[in-house]
């Protein structure tokens, strides 16, 4: 049983837009914050980045390589979470996660997570 579902990943070229959508069918997840990590092309699980990171409250943080050009939203009351990626570089390429964790606290660290999607692949050829 899959807690979390991620969708939308794709091929794109450099400059373009994307959005990822990642939902919660078995859970309620409005009181739980959420982020998006990726994982570049032959790195090993432990080096998952993170991207972006949505407190219940709506508080964000992004990692400085995408401030700018990403923007991640949830909509509780559809149980869904997206992350909106624009001006695409070949450096985005990865496969994207999205997490969840029941605490308040915005926090870009795997480890602090305890629920994970099974990624969705974006790639950005140049």
């Amino acid at each position: 049983q899959r807690l979390l579902v991620e969708s939308g990943g794709g091929l794109v070229q450099a400059g373009d837009s994307l959005r990822l959508s990642c939902s919660a069918p078995n859970i309620t997840f409005h009181d739980w914050r959420l982020a998006w990590f990726r994982l570049g092309p032959g790195k090993d699980r432990r080096e998952r980045e993170g991207v972006s990171c949505i407190t219940r409250g709506g508080r964000t943080v992004y990692t400085d390589s995408v401030q700018g050009r990403f923007t991640i939203s949830r909509d509780n009351t559809k149980n869904t979470m997206y992350l909106q990626m624009a001006s695409l570089h070949p450096e985005d390429t990865a496969i994207y996660y999205c997490a969840a964790h029941n605490d308040p606290i915005l926090s870009l660290r795997p480890e602090r997570y305890t629920f994970w999607g099974r990624g969705t692949q974006v790639t950005v050829s140049s």
